[in-house]
């Protein structure tokens, strides 16, 4: 059997505002903490209460999403804080309309169409343009930031629906 086997993992950068709310849970999550510890009650509950929220912004603001290429389809994880995968799309390639750049002239048919867009990918511009797209059965525009390797993997498999310009 001829299967192609290609990773790429990618992390998605975290913004201006989730860090501005990491930091500010951990100063009301300290500040209240000693409060609780000179003796005060309610300060202590509410400690613990940004503690859990500091936790879960945390978990959720430290992202990375893997692309797995393995027989014919591409698979989608994504890992939150380096501990807790989570499977968020599976794509057969026979059901894949085109592969491009995201500022391809291939897209050019497609700009009127409504679709859901799905984004695993940075979410960061980069020159020269490092992000991909595809068209999945006709609904749902993917975003994904693969590597070479991958983007050759896939152009094997189909090579009319994948473009590099």
């Amino acid at each position: 059997m001829n299967e192609t086997y290609v990773e790429c993992l990618v992390a998605k950068g975290i913004s201006t505002g989730a860090q501005f709310l990491r930091i500010l849970l951990v100063l009301f999550t300290v500040g209240f903490g000693v409060l609780g510890l000179m003796g005060y009650i309610f300060p202590l509950f509410l400690a613990l209460i940004f503690g859990f929220t500091t936790w879960f912004v945390y978990m959720h603001t430290d992202t990375e999403y893997e692309y797995l290429y393995l027989d014919h389809e591409i698979k989608v994880d994504k890992i939150l804080n380096k501990s807790k995968r989570k499977r968020v799309g599976s794509f057969d390639l026979e059901r894949m309309e085109v592969f491009a750049p995201l500022n391809s002239h291939h897209f050019d048919n497609y700009k009127n169409r409504q679709v859901q867009v799905v984004d695993f990918s940075s979410g960061k511009a980069k020159e020269p343009e490092a992000r991909y797209a595809f068209y999945y059965e006709g609904g749902q525009k993917v975003i994904l930031e693969p590597s070479e390797a991958f983007i050759k993997a896939v152009q094997n498999v189909a090579p009319r629906k994948v473009f590099t310009d």
